[in-house]
């Protein structure tokens, strides 16, 4: 026995039961109670797995696809490296790990807090990209920092979740707050700005989102009809008077047309890209049709995946989301919260939307729009917005099981 432990034996009392506590306390195990010891053990371990396991394949796709964006961004005035965008990649995930770290770690309490001022920081700066955005490819979407540039609508995803799904919460507490109709005012802002800039497809993910959170908080089947029921009228109102939706929608429409009426270059390459490595891919490095992709490192990345890992490689990936989003859901089955209930949905909502979007906009079921696929896309606003959004939904979801089986926690009966 230590001299530690003889002095502490030899005082009788509290002091001594503390002196042998700290010498026996485990250290690692269950039994840690230091922060990141909690932190560890109380986390969804399965999902932070999954989200890491994703960011390596990212790298993999984003080092297959930089010599293909290299050689096409690469001009007489600028040379870009082969691995150019993969290092960059490193580095943003560089960035995105302990943002997601942190995030994870906060108490629900100052995670909403965060979110809600996140919100309303970021509709001010969408509402000032048109006037002071940069613009690329005829949208303007992104706003410059002098050394970089990052795009608000990222970073708003997963702060509008947390807030509509907050004021949706309220209903529990208070039953006549009218929360839908602040909602559908919140969500008809965000729709109009992002259409001007013009981003069609994101305005599709928060109206999805914004509808897939009316249905989990028991909207009232009336209300949820008619808000269903709009959807084909938006959409008819979109390609008749947006001219963004209407080339989009013409292009995917006259697939297979060759009278040049429409362009569908970037789906047509897409599918042919996807399919060109078979079920196995041609190899790391070994494919071709990838260098006449335009943005295959990001939009088009899935295609890149099919042709140099092949198509199982590309089951893999979807089924790996799929896993993100019913692991989620199953969890929440027994969540007494509303809002981390709410929050966590949309979250996974999100991510789920957003790929399944990228992936059919590759295999061609889909119109052609600029989305990225989730961890897995070239971007460091995405990436970093989408580990802020993981850091929020493993906040949520994280518990501690074992206060739920203690005998020793009082439960009121109702009787």
């Amino acid at each position: 026995m230590s001299d530690a432990m003889t002095e502490a034996v030899s005082r009788p009392g509290a002091d001594q039961r503390r002196a042998l506590w700290a010498s026996v306390k485990p250290r690692g195990g269950r039994g840690d109670r230091t922060p990141l010891g909690m932190w560890f053990w109380d986390i969804d371990r399965v999902l932070l797995l999954l989200a890491l396991l994703l960011m390596a394949i990212g790298l993999l796709a984003v080092a297959a696809a930089s010599p293909a964006s290299a050689v096409r961004y690469s001009g007489e005035k600028v040379h870009f490296a082969p691995l150019h965008y993969f290092w960059r990649q490193v580095m943003w995930v560089g960035v995105s790990l302990p943002v997601m770290f942190l995030v994870s770690m906060l108490p629900v309490s100052l995670a909403r807090r965060m979110a809600l001022i996140g919100a309303g920081v970021f509709i001010v700066l969408l509402a000032a990209v048109p006037f002071v955005g940069v613009e690329h490819n005829g949208a303007r979407r992104w706003i410059g920092l002098g050394i970089a540039e990052f795009q608000p609508s990222e970073f708003l995803k997963p702060f509008f979740i947390v807030a509509t799904a907050w004021l949706l919460s309220l209903r529990t507490k208070e039953a006549d707050l009218p929360v839908v109709p602040i909602t559908t005012a919140l969500t008809a802002v965000v729709a109009c700005l992002l259409m001007m800039q013009p981003d069609f497809g994101q305005t599709i993910i928060f109206c999805v989102i914004w509808l897939a959170l009316l249905m989990i908080a028991g909207t009232p089947v009336r209300v949820l009809g008619g808000f269903l029921a709009a959807v084909p009228v938006g959409l008819i109102a979109a390609y008749l008077f947006y001219d963004t939706a209407r080339i989009r929608i013409d292009a995917f429409l006259s697939r297979g047309d060759n009278s040049g009426a429409s362009d569908h270059y970037q789906t047509d390459m897409a599918y042919a890209t996807l399919t060109a490595g078979g079920a196995t891919g041609t190899g790391p490095g070994g494919g071709a049709m990838k260098f006449r992709l335009p943005e295959a490192h990001t939009d088009y990345i899935f295609s890149v995946i099919g042709e140099e890992f092949g198509l199982i490689a590309c089951a893999v990936i979807a089924l790996l989301f799929l896993a993100i989003v019913v692991r989620v859901f199953v969890k929440l089955l027994d969540e007494p919260d509303p809002f981390r209930m709410l929050a966590a949905a949309g979250l996974a909502t999100q991510f789920g939307a957003q790929a399944l979007v990228s992936m059919a906009v590759n295999t061609g079921l889909a119109p052609s729009k600029g989305m990225t696929l989730p961890f897995i896309s070239y971007g460091g606003s995405s990436m970093i917005a989408l580990s802020i959004g993981m850091g929020l939904l493993l906040a949520f979801t994280r518990r501690n099981p074992f206060l739920t089986r203690s005998p020793y926690v009082v439960r009121w009966s109702g009787q």
